[in-house]
């Protein structure tokens, strides 16, 4: 890939996969949109990884992944305002670095790097637009593991509608995030089962949560980011003490503390 500096262009951040080299640094960010329903439980293995916590002077460092794919365009409109409510959730408990991936259009997938920064975060997502594609959830996972590499991250947090990838493959990497500690928050929008019973066996192998939701439901798909960005940077401890019921359903659905742990 050609370096843009070469060109005497400064790209606008640093790109941040590098499992994809084809792919060009993020020119600005993604976006969600909302939720619905009640929040699929934490399947069975769950309670096989140790919950979450942050080391005293930690950031924790949170992946929020977004389809960007033409069936998205409403999703995506919303993304700045969830992602900056994310990061102001998780101040005063240890903060949240957060890096915003998407992907789109022919093969283009692109990330940035930890910022904690909310108005630097909606300023690069606010010139992203959708454009028609093939999901590249893969792409999603392999980020998402090459970061664990350089560090711990607390949590991947995907948002999409549909899956039409190798799901064998995806599971195969979505248990390399669960062995490194790396749960996945999976947003269903729609009802695609294809793509449903996928993001159930992420979910579940990452020790992670299914949860669907539609578009109408902004509103629960806010509270539900932000408790879930609360438990990346502080823990059950400190998303015990969100008020809300979003805060009660996730906590409600995470593993139980090891005793001595």
């Amino acid at each position: 890939m050609p370096d843009p500096r070469a060109r005497g262009q400064s790209p606008l951040w640093p790109l941040t996969v590098s499992p994809h080299p084809h792919i060009p640094p993020m020119s600005k960010p993604p976006a969600p949109r909302a939720p619905s329903a009640a929040v699929a439980a934490f399947l069975d293995q769950a309670a096989r990884v140790p919950a979450l916590r942050t080391a005293p002077n930690t950031i924790a460092r949170l992946i929020f992944a977004i389809d960007a794919t033409a069936s998205r365009e409403r999703t995506w409109d919303q993304a700045a305002g969830l992602t900056a409510e994310m990061l102001q959730a998780a101040q005063g408990i240890g903060g949240l670095a957060l890096s915003l991936a998407y992907y789109r259009g022919f093969g283009e997938f692109r990330a940035t790097p930890f910022l904690q920064d909310a108005q630097d975060l909606a300023r690069r997502l606010s010139g992203v637009s959708c454009l028609g594609g093939k999901t590249q959830i893969q792409a999603v996972l392999d980020h998402a593991l090459a970061e664990t590499k350089q560090g711990r991250i607390r949590a991947l947090i995907f948002i999409g509608d549909a899956m039409e990838e190798n799901a064998d493959a995806l599971c195969h990497t979505a248990g390399e995030l669960g062995l490194r500690g790396t749960q996945a928050f999976i947003f269903h929008e729609g009802a695609d089962p294809v793509a449903g019973a996928v993001f159930r066996q992420i979910a579940r192998l990452t020790g992670g949560a299914y949860l669907p939701f539609d578009s109408a439901a902004i509103g629960q798909l806010r509270d539900l980011l932000r408790a879930i960005a609360v438990y990346a940077a502080g823990g059950q401890g400190a998303l015990a003490r969100l008020p809300g019921v979003a805060a009660r359903q996730v906590a409600g659905l995470l593993p139980k503390p090891k005793a001595g742990a």
